[in-house]
């Protein structure tokens, strides 16, 4: 396991965002950015994130050619168009993609269209009531428009106890024709709730039955013993990889589980990317990874978060810190496992 610890380690932070809240009043992004899913589609790098407006998640897909250098688009639901039980604003987070880690992300279809994984509060604010995950779909090759199924496809009201908090990030995977939805949930809404990772299969795309009534990935007696959350799994070799971030009450931080069939999975006792020193981009924390390889460079992408400090362009509101009166700095940078001077 150590072995494996060293190989997928990126210990290159590049130290500054690569996308950012644009602090502008009515934007979606006003406030923070979050949940980076980076993919290469039509000959260019993409970023899916979601933004924060104070009063909930939209999504977006910013550009790049560099892997550093990136330019918004408009966001591709916009809250005022949208009606049904996700009419609070969605959050996508995973599009359905080639299992690789190794080689450029790209994108892949099921039934003739690319598929969109999103969550969705309820209320307004941040991440306010218990959310539900749902699909949308496009045939559109400039992934502008897409049309989102009528209900959504897991819903904690249908879920052990575990999941009663409401569900967050999920990561779709296609595998010798079946599905694999994984997805954390939260057992409450109290703080300090817990965090933990299950898996939902399907056939169909359309109906989904969740594996068992237990996660798949737990907390753990340390840095994961709060949070286990925000799977990114792929395949290298001959098993799988699942990325995910562990929080303690502290600090999040991003680890590393590892499977042979998808069901059974094995943590590594430590994080593979931890958060920064005082003063760093990521003092608080460094999780919801995004990972592929390309060129034999490992890219790890994450969410970074600090304490706001003057001068901010943006602050985003944190009740979970009570003790961070002036709100946290949350914006998407990157990690490698080659020095950026000779990264692309």
């Amino acid at each position: 396991m150590d072995v494996l610890n060293h190989t997928f380690r990126t210990q290159w932070k590049y130290g500054r965002e690569v996308l950012g809240p644009s602090g502008a009043p009515g934007a979606y992004d006003e406030k923070a950015v979050d949940s980076p899913f980076v993919f290469r589609h039509g000959g260019r790098y993409h970023m899916m994130h979601v933004g924060f407006d104070g009063i909930g998640y939209q999504t977006s897909i910013a550009h790049s050619d560099d892997l550093l250098h990136w330019e918004k688009d408009a966001p591709l639901f916009r809250r005022e168009e949208l009606s049904g039980w996700d009419a609070g604003g969605i959050a996508g987070v995973w599009i359905l993609r080639e299992n690789s880690l190794q080689g450029p992300p790209a994108l892949k279809q099921w039934d003739g269209k690319y598929w969109m994984v999103y969550h969705s509060y309820p209320d307004a604010g941040y991440e306010a009531g218990p959310a539900c995950i749902g699909l949308a779909y496009t045939q559109d090759e400039t992934l502008r428009n897409w049309t989102r199924l009528e209900q959504p496809v897991l819903r904690w009201q249908d879920g052990a106890g575990w999941e009663r908090g409401g569900l967050y990030k999920g990561c779709l995977v296609e595998h010798e024709g079946r599905l694999y939805l994984f997805y954390n949930a939260k057992d409450g809404d109290r703080w300090l709730w817990h965090e933990q990772i299950g898996l939902a299969v399907s056939d169909d795309m359309t109906h989904w039955t969740r594996l068992s009534d237990r996660p798949v990935v737990v907390n753990g007696d340390g840095w994961d013993c709060a949070f286990c959350a925000d799977p990114c799994v792929v395949q290298y070799g001959g098993e799988w990889l699942m990325f995910y971030y562990g929080y303690d009450g502290r600090h999040a931080q991003e680890g590393l589980a590892r499977s042979t069939d998808l069901y059974r999975w094995e943590k590594l006792s430590a994080p593979i990317l931890c958060n920064g020193e005082p003063g760093s981009i990521d003092e608080l924390h460094a999780h919801k990874p995004s990972v592929f390889e390309e060129d034999g460079c490992l890219y790890h992408f994450y969410c970074a978060v600090r304490p706001s400090a003057p001068g901010d362009r943006a602050v985003n509101p944190d009740p979970t810190q009570s003790d961070l009166d002036a709100g946290e700095y949350r914006c998407i940078t990157v990690a490698s496992s080659e020095p950026f001077c000779s990264a692309r």
